[in-house]
């Protein structure tokens, strides 16, 4: 029987939790609150239970949204009957200064790439150009939006790109989700319901190829474990405080069952080593929780 575990301050648990479940939320939320700084978690388990932290509130998504804008890229492709390789030019005058973009060092001349090289770009590597880019190919970020509402994961808002996030500190909170919406895209996306086999496929290995964020949601995860995951990352405000710090994925345990796990740290006054293991601490213990079940 699928349970669902609540532990935020207004939300009450929909199941009676056995005494390890209780142990595990509990654990969590120890953890997020042991920083100054708003933490959200959920988790959904291979058979459905759900646990749940802090999700009243409006997480900025950083660049975990080049996950949704992925998705909705390679639906994009599908229903078009477009192949990975379609390519895409890419112009000088597209790579914008002062914003990370590794395709930009690596050819600041432009060029034409296939959408599958973009998409790499965009998510393994997280770069903000090529995500433009990408917007730019779907129609902006109100289409990401729509195909991402018409999911049904609930609590997502996609408003701005890069550049728009980039001019004012709090266009920054323009893009949020919430730590349960996030969980139930990435167990849409896991159970193969969004995308034709190909297309999962790629996105799946190209998460698991994933570069950024090496001490988050992998941190403190024993090494050789499987980890499909999105990072996102935001500047500090004129206070010193960290507006957002980010991973969402699914981790692959050794015995082939998975999980989805979302942990977002939102308005930090701690450095980025704090909030990366924060994300890190919560990330083994639900590791631990998951390989015990």
């Amino acid at each position: 029987m699928k349970r669902l575990f609540l532990l935020c301050c207004c939300l009450a648990a929909a199941a009676p939790l056995s005494a390890r479940d209780e142990s595990l939320g509990r654990a969590v939320r120890a953890v997020a609150d042991s920083v100054r700084a708003t933490v959200g978690v959920a988790v959904v388990f291979e058979e459905g239970d759900t646990l749940v932290v802090n999700n009243a509130c409006r997480y900025p998504t950083m660049s975990v949204y080049k996950f949704h804008q992925a998705l909705a890229v390679l639906d994009r492709l599908d229903r078009s009957g477009l192949p990975l390789t379609t390519r895409i030019p890419v112009l000088r005058s597209d790579l914008l200064p002062d914003t990370w973009s590794p395709l930009r060092e690596a050819c600041p001349g432009g060029g034409r790439f296939t959408v599958a090289e973009l998409l790499a770009y965009s998510v393994a590597q997280s770069d903000n150009n090529v995500c433009d880019l990408l917007f730019r190919f779907l129609g902006g970020p109100e289409v990401v939006n729509r195909y991402i509402a018409g999911l049904g994961v609930g609590e997502t808002e996609i408003a701005a790109d890069e550049e728009t996030m980039h001019r004012r500190t709090d266009n920054q909170y323009l893009n949020w989700t919430t730590p349960l919406a996030a969980v139930r895209l990435l167990e849409l996306f896991r159970r193969g319901k969004l995308l034709s086999a190909e297309s999962g496929d790629f996105l799946l290995k190209t998460m698991f190829a994933t570069e950024t964020g090496p001490d988050k949601l992998r941190g403190l995860l024993p090494p050789g474990v499987a980890l499909a995951h999105k990072t996102g990352s935001a500047f500090r405000d004129a206070q010193g405080v960290m507006v957002a710090d980010n991973d969402i994925g699914i981790v692959r345990l050794p015995d082939g069952r998975s999980y989805s796990i979302a942990v977002f740290v939102m308005d930090s006054r701690e450095d980025d080593r704090t909030n990366a293991a924060v994300i890190a601490r919560i990330s083994r213990l639900v590791y631990d929780y998951a390989t015990r079940r």
